[in-house]
């Protein structure tokens, strides 16, 4: 099946006063309609500029993007603003991190989705848009949808607001649907009826969800395929299950053992990664994640010097950028994964 979306080799730089920054080096990355790719990583490992970047939403003046980013067939770098204008809102659209601060606060709610509605949709009647985002709302959950049109933000709570800006978000039904931490602030029973409410979308619309989060909860619940991202790199690809079960890079079994378990003692069962990641106008030489990693002494010096390549893990899909052997990384990850929820 093709991909609705596939990016490859995604480079973006920013140049400053401190010196070029290269917030994606070389990614590359596919979804499909009706399946979910989560991209996860650390702050500042290139998830959301990845997003925006897709979405056309980085000023040309500050940042330089090049690769192939192709949508539906249509190819999106270089292509005139106009044109990717045109495609965000109708054939892509994003669900913001904050929907307070995403929304306008001086006016209603239904209005600011009945706009997005019409700028695609310019022959549309004021009653018949006003009939299609009522309806849309009670589609997303929202109680009393007729008078909820007419509050504004404020009026709001977090989990309606962020329904609202689901609602907005497919009201000219996207084919690709791009998510940013799209339950961050919301508390964790807000937080399942959103991610189920996302999930029947996906089903309903056959919709392509690119989903950037840093909660390994929210991807063992709706990823499909996942990413991991360190310093606008990816280090490891393959299913929800092939990561998240039996992962091959030393950054992912540090990432899944920080996480907390139902089992185990919980004074010791956390592992912080040692160090921070790396400045971006810095990235060290080799793998980026060599020196924070506790087996990059065993590769004979190559993690400093040599940037790995993603490449089989061994199983069909399942594929990581790591300089240690398939050997090695069995045998490590038996003796030190087991602080990995499995």
């Amino acid at each position: 099946m093709v991909p609705y979306l596939r990016v490859d080799d995604l480079r973006v730089s920013f140049t400053g006063s401190d010196g070029v920054v290269r917030a994606v080096d070389g990614l590359s990355f596919a979804v499909q309609r009706g399946r979910t790719l989560a991209v996860v990583g650390e702050s500042g490992s290139g998830k959301s500029v990845t997003a925006l970047a897709v979405l056309g939403l980085l000023d040309a003046r500050q940042a330089t993007v090049t690769g192939r980013i192709t949508l539906g067939g249509r190819q999106l770098v270089g292509r005139p603003e106009a044109e990717v204008r045109r495609l965000r809102g109708r054939d892509m659209a994003m669900i913001f991190q904050d929907p307070l601060s995403a929304m306008h606060p001086y006016y209603p709610v239904g209005r600011q989705i009945a706009e997005a509605y019409r700028v695609h949709h310019r022959r549309a009647g004021r009653a018949q848009t006003r009939r299609h985002v009522v309806e849309l709302l009670g589609r997303v959950g929202i109680a009393q949808p007729q008078r909820c049109y007419d509050q504004y933000p404020h009026e709001f709570s977090g989990g309606m607001r962020q329904r609202a800006m689901i609602a907005m978000a497919l009201v000219n039904d996207p084919a690709l649907l791009i998510a940013d931490e799209p339950t961050t602030a919301l508390d964790v029973t807000v937080q399942a009826r959103i991610l189920d409410l996302l999930a029947d979308l996906q089903v309903e619309f056959d919709t392509a969800i690119l989903l950037v989060t840093h909660d390994f909860g929210v991807v063992a619940q709706l990823a499909d395929d996942v990413l991991v991202m360190y310093a606008g790199r990816a280090v490891e690809q393959g299913s929800a299950e092939q990561v998240l079960r039996r992962p091959q890079h030393p950054y992912t079994w540090g990432l899944l053992s920080s996480v907390p378990s139902w089992h185990g003692d919980p004074a010791t069962d956390l592992a912080a990664i040692a160090g921070s990641p790396p400045s971006p106008t810095d990235v060290p030489a080799g793998c980026a994640f060599h020196p924070r990693c506790r087996y990059a002494a065993e590769t004979n010096g190559r993690c400093r010097v040599e940037r790995p390549e993603l490449r089989s893990a061994g199983v069909p899909g399942h594929r990581v950028a790591c300089h240690l052997g398939d050997e090695q990384r069995a045998r490590r990850y038996a003796q030190d994964g087991a602080g990995v929820p499995g």
